[in-house]
């Protein structure tokens, strides 16, 4: 028999010490979800999933009466929960007035008197705040390290920011003076509701203003008179207990160089945990700019490449139950800044001109749940409108049946 040969084991170099430093930094964050019902009471965002589609259906049968069929095949593009854009109508009739057409007794929806006054009102606060409300836009641009945005992905944007739905096609608006402008590539481009090809991007491309201040750096600068240390607020969840290595890690991590979501961050290392903190104060801005400090988590996706976010940014809402909530309501999940809620006005987040006409529109999905169930125990019901006895008289000859369908 031959003598085995010894293989000598190749030497390899020791990796550098930076690397074995930023691998036991790392602690793997595992928590369970925990429900809070603090949130679920909130009706803003407990309706939030019928919210939207109703307010774009009260703007589509604004100012005339339409017959349904001219808005029937719109469920895609509104995101009806029913399969059927007149169900959805027919389940806030506070909101929607049925009527039978001049032919073929097809039906005709037309919008109440109160749901009329919130859309006047909603145009009064964009004219009176528009400002304010065209900042948070050009704030979401200035986050991208392109300062651009493809107009699909702005056009998705603007229910959450609270611009109307038309800002980009309507000429009257002149998102000129706002200081933005659409860029077309090509002369092939079709200027279809797609898009495709087209960017927003700002006219003086963000170098004529100094860079704002994010939300967490006027917190820190409100607390502690300085941004040298920027902690982000936490909430404890109720029922929901950390173990100690996560305690310990949390409270470092707080500790860690703060980088603005306005900044340059190509230099920081993309495993580090100096990254996961900026992705987090970029969520955590994100939020802060919506209407409700929410959104579904889906619709945050289409953010990932632009805003220079990991592949798995959904991951931080889980290891950071305390910056964050998931509200699971009908298959949806919602991301909720926790401290737009929970901070009880001590917070640098400032409420959006929007919200309370959102809240009224919530009102006028809760009474309608209480004229449907009023029609079907046959009870009177009063309303706080003083004009919804015209709406009930409008009704009169509708077919009781094809109401409550």
């Amino acid at each position: 028999m031959r003598p085995l040969a010894i293989r000598r084991r190749e030497v390899r170099p020791l990796p550098p010490l930076a690397v074995l430093v930023r691998s036991m930094a790392f602690v793997d964050v595992k928590m369970r979800w925990k429900k809070d019902a603090s949130f679920d009471a909130v009706p803003v965002l407990s309706q939030a999933r019928d919210l939207r589609p109703l307010v774009s259906l009260a703007h589509l049968l604004s100012p005339l009466p339409t017959p349904v069929s001219a808005v029937s095949k719109l469920s895609r593009s509104l995101e009806t929960p029913d399969r059927r854009v007149a169900s959805f109508l027919r389940r806030f009739p506070a909101a929607f007035v049925e009527s039978v057409g001049p032919e073929h007794n097809h039906p005709w929806f037309h919008l109440s008197g109160p749901a009329a006054r919130l859309l006047r009102e909603e145009l009064e606060i964009f004219a009176a705040r528009r400002a304010d409300i065209t900042s948070r836009l050009r704030r979401l641009l200035l986050m991208t390290p392109r300062r651009r945005l493809p107009l699909r992905v702005a056009q998705g944007m603007l229910w959450h920011l609270g611009l109307p739905e038309d800002y980009f096609r309507c000429r009257d608006y002149d998102i000129a003076q706002d200081g933005f402008r659409i860029l077309t590539f090509g002369d092939s481009v079709s200027h279809e509701e797609e898009d495709d090809g087209r960017e927003l991007v700002l006219i003086d491309n963000g170098e004529d203003q100094e860079l704002p201040k994010s939300v967490l750096e006027m917190d820190a600068m409100r607390r502690f008179g300085s941004t040298e240390v920027v902690p982000i607020a936490l909430f404890q969840s109720k029922g929901l207990r950390l173990k100690r290595k996560i305690e310990v890690w949390l409270e470092e991590f707080q500790m860690l160089p703060y980088v603005s979501p306005y900044e340059d961050f190509s230099h920081i290392d993309r495993s580090s945990n100096v990254s996961e903190k900026r992705v987090v104060g970029m969520l955590h801005e994100l939020l802060s700019l919506f209407v409700t400090c929410s959104a579904e988590r889906r619709r945050l996706l289409c953010l990932r490449q632009h805003l220079g976010l990991p592949q798995k940014f959904h991951r931080v809402f889980e290891r950071h139950p305390h910056v964050f909530y998931l509200l699971l309501k009908e298959k949806t999940c919602f991301v909720v800044l926790k401290e737009a809620y929970m901070a009880e006005g001590d917070t640098a987040i400032e409420e959006h001109p929007m919200l309370e006409v959102r809240r009224k529109y919530v009102g006028l999905m809760e009474e309608s749940r209480e004229i449907i169930k009023c029609r079907r125990s046959g009870k009177p019901f009063q309303s706080k409108h003083e004009d919804h006895g015209q709406i009930e008289d409008s009704k009169e000859g509708t077919d009781s049946a094809a109401v409550l369908s």
